[in-house]
């Protein structure tokens, strides 16, 4: 996968609501001081440790600043009901906060006998992600299974989930073609995610908790490593937001993605050792 290359961009002109050519939408709004003395258009820390556990074919634990998520990927040789006989495989995924994940315990889902509106959303954006980017014909008829289980919440909970079950599929799928060379390898390109919004009439990359539950446009971008879109997810949750500001929206969410794909490239340019 080659790296990313994209304009230097200047940060008040392009991004800054509080610059000329762009209205204020809160006149005198103070700079808000960010985690980790972050500029409005850096990442938080991000960290994929490989082979997190010893027994699923690929796992990643994903630490996007104080968000860590643990990703598995399982491989199971069938297919649904519905796909047996097409020749394709499948990709889901599961999606679960822990518990200890947050400030206050979060109930466990299972207990309750149902899942959230919220956790079948993200399970579902997931797996779509992931798909988008595998050759489910060149698996054959297998189902890869990820689960994201988070282990702590400050944000970005779901797009850390796409990066990090991208990396554990990856790993999934290589080994099972290491074992046999006949397989071919099924993952066309990379997949990453990552959130931006407005806050404090600020446009910025990947919020945090704090800036989440403050923001006046929040929006989830996927994107392959060619460059396409998978999703957006875009909500203004206080003054509409124009066209212009949607662009500028999205160059910021490519500027982050193309980091978290040369990190991820990184990580996988050596392949995981044999099972």
């Amino acid at each position: 996968m080659g790296r990313w290359t994209w304009p230097v961009c200047t940060r008040r002109t392009r991004y800054d609501r509080r610059g000329t050519g762009a209205p204020s939408r809160r006149s005198g709004a103070p700079v808000t001081e960010r985690s980790y003395g972050r500029k409005p258009d850096d990442l938080r820390p991000l960290s994929f440790q490989r082979d997190y556990t010893d027994f699923a074919a690929g796992s990643v634990l994903v630490s996007m600043g104080r968000t860590r998520v643990l990703c598995t990927a399982s491989v199971d040789e069938q297919v649904p009901r519905w796909m047996k006989g097409t020749g394709k495989g499948w990709v889901t995924a599961e999606y679960s906060l822990l518990p200890g994940s947050t400030a206050e315990r979060v109930s466990r889902e299972a207990v309750k006998g149902r899942q959230s509106g919220r956790t079948q959303e993200i399970q579902r954006l997931i797996g779509r992600s992931l798909r988008a980017v595998t050759d489910l014909a060149g698996m054959g008829e297998i189902s890869v299974v990820l689960d994201c289980d988070v282990l702590q919440a400050d944000g970005g909970t779901r797009t850390a989930s796409i990066c990090g079950a991208y990396v554990a599929l990856h790993d999934a799928l290589t080994r099972r073609a290491q074992a046999s060379p006949a397989r071919p390898f099924a993952i066309k390109e990379g997949c990453a995610a990552i959130s931006v919004g407005v806050v404090d009439a600020v446009a910025m990359l990947d919020l945090d908790y704090s800036e989440d539950v403050r923001a006046e446009v929040d929006m989830n971008v996927v994107m392959t490593s060619s460059g396409r879109f998978v999703e957006v997810q875009g909500t203004a949750e206080g003054l509409p937001f124009t066209r212009t500001e949607l662009d500028d929206l999205l160059g910021l969410a490519e500027h982050g993605i193309a980091e978290i794909l040369d990190a991820q490239a990184a990580v996988l340019a050596e392949p995981p050792p044999r099972r």
